[in-house]
């Protein structure tokens, strides 16, 4: 294929680290659409690594990082940004889940993201909404996984209602079945434990209703197979009887060893004891009285979400506007401060290197730097900080999330040096150019100006930051040179040299 063919039709790689298993799909885009050129999964089973102090234990990581090898020679020569790779629930909830990450990148070879639980959600639905012929029904989306169950209600190819629950088919296979054991008391306290999690969202999910139930994940996979191969339902159905009977096959052996089902692999029979009770809890509890079941799940919304950031359709670029608008933000002083920090940031681009995801970092601070005005004028930094920290931004993974907090909070007054700390090293240098670049743009924009008339001349240096202005100009406008004096003896304490000329 010739170079301008590879530009018109690029190849594009998802990589989904789930709690039991590792998925990669690797596509071709073709006239929108994408052409699957190779899948492949392994059952790493994370979550059983979590040992008793939270750590994901060494032989654990060994399995993960020997399957990302792998992956990685597959997608070694693809180029950066045409590679999505998430972790979820168990390198959510690990306590050493950075230490893993660098050596994982390191075998991989790409950037690794950690996304929450709803933004899960959120990319689980677009893989379904777009494997299935969709109409504009509303429909309820369910997707077990290995340390967490995400539920949704959508209408096309849009969410309605996300969740994300803590309970999946290893961790409650762990907890209720150890070491393979089973029993119908077992069996019953795994179903209650979930229907108690469900408690939270079985009302408001009720009351939304849906058309259908789609189930879109391994565990449920499975359990649509041997239900098809014992002629309980037709195929690809799940009903709450052929349930029910599924339920009955399973605690009617002590062991799981001993469970002999047409339709079910040897490496999933291990994790299906605790992934049935979930399943089974959830048609009680939602009152689900019959699910189809869908191809597409995680690593096919990845993809989907990778190609609308290609084509500038960036889910997160909607959920700063939205968020903004929720807060009542000042949209034309957003405007100049954007307006401003791109000014400085295309002049330093090269010498800081940055790329256009750092642009783009920045133009959502710019636009959401003002939204903790909606608590308080003091401190409104800090109270922008917190609410871009803890609240729900659909698109954004964890460490994104993190840094559009980070630029917001160190827009004005003492650096915030030290939560800069919690980032990874790699990341810190470029997040502290943008977060000058603010800085600068909110002091010239400080009187709320109907116009932005200056753009003076930046250049930064490693540690060195010109800024260039004109006399006459500095005269005129005292109080933002006052203001510029005062940043400098900011920057100065975290060994930053601001000069202005």
């Amino acid at each position: 294929m010739s170079t301008t063919e590879e530009a018109e039709h690029p190849i594009l790689a998802a990589i989904d680290l789930g709690s039991n298993s590792f998925h990669m799909i690797i596509a071709r885009l073709r006239d929108g659409h994408f052409q699957v050129m190779d899948r492949l999964r392994e059952m790493v089973q994370l979550r059983a690594g979590i040992d008793k102090r939270g750590h994901l234990d060494k032989a654990s990581q060994q399995r993960a990082i020997a399957c990302l090898e792998r992956f990685g020679e597959r997608i070694r020569d693809l180029p950066e940004g045409s590679v999505r790779v998430v972790g979820t629930n168990t390198l959510r909830v690990a306590k050493n889940s950075q230490e893993f990450l660098r050596k994982a990148k390191k075998a991989l070879g790409h950037p690794i993201e950690i996304v929450a639980g709803e933004e899960e959600a959120r990319l689980i639905y677009l893989g379904v909404s777009h494997a299935l012929a969709f109409d504009n029904s509303r429909r309820l989306v369910m997707d077990i996984g290995g340390g967490s169950t995400e539920f949704i209600i959508g209408e096309g190819d849009f969410w309605i209602e996300r969740e994300s629950l803590s309970m999946g088919c290893v961790s409650f296979s762990q907890r209720y079945f150890p070491d393979g054991v089973i029993s119908q008391t077992m069996m019953k306290k795994a179903v209650i434990a979930a229907s108690s999690e469900l408690r939270a969202i079985q009302q408001p999910y009720r009351k939304a209703g849906w058309a259908e139930a789609v189930g879109a994940s391994g565990t449920i996979r499975c359990a649509a197979n041997i239900i098809k191969e014992q002629g309980w339902a037709e195929d690809g159905v799940i009903t709450p009887q052929a349930l029910d009977n599924l339920v009955n096959a399973i605690t009617s052996v002590s062991h799981i060893s001993e469970l002999n089902l047409t339709g079910l692999s040897a490496e999933r029979a291990s994790v299906l004891p605790g992934g049935v009770a979930v399943l089974k809890a959830s048609f009680d509890r939602l009152r689900i009285d019959r699910m189809i079941v869908s191809d597409g799940a995680l690593r096919e919304g990845l993809l989907y979400d990778l190609l609308g950031r290609i084509q500038h359709d960036d889910e997160r670029d909607r959920t700063v506007l939205a968020f903004g608008r929720r807060y009542q933000i000042d949209e034309k002083q957003a405007d100049h401060v954007i307006t401003m920090a791109d000014q400085f940031f295309e002049q330093v681009r090269k010498s800081c290197e940055l790329d256009d995801e750092n642009k783009a970092q920045l133009s959502w601070a710019g636009r959401l730097h003002e939204v903790g005005l909606s608590i308080s004028h003091d401190q409104f930094h800090k109270h922008s900080f917190y609410l871009l920290a803890n609240s729900s931004l659909p698109g954004f993974s964890r460490e994104e999330q993190l840094i559009l907090a980070l630029l917001v909070l160190g827009q004005r007054k003492k650096f915030p040096q030290k939560h800069f700390k919690v980032l990874p090293k790699e990341l810190r240098r470029p997040t502290k150019y943008l977060t000058i670049l603010l800085r600068l743009a909110m002091v010239f924009n400080r009187g709320r100006s109907e116009e932005v008339d200056t753009f003076p001349e930046l250049s930064i240096e490693d540690k060195v930051i010109q800024l260039s202005l004109s006399p006459a100009w500095l005269e005129q406008h005292p109080l933002t040179g006052a203001d510029l004096q005062k940043e400098a003896d900011y920057l100065s304490r975290i060994d930053y040299q601001l000069i202005i000329s």
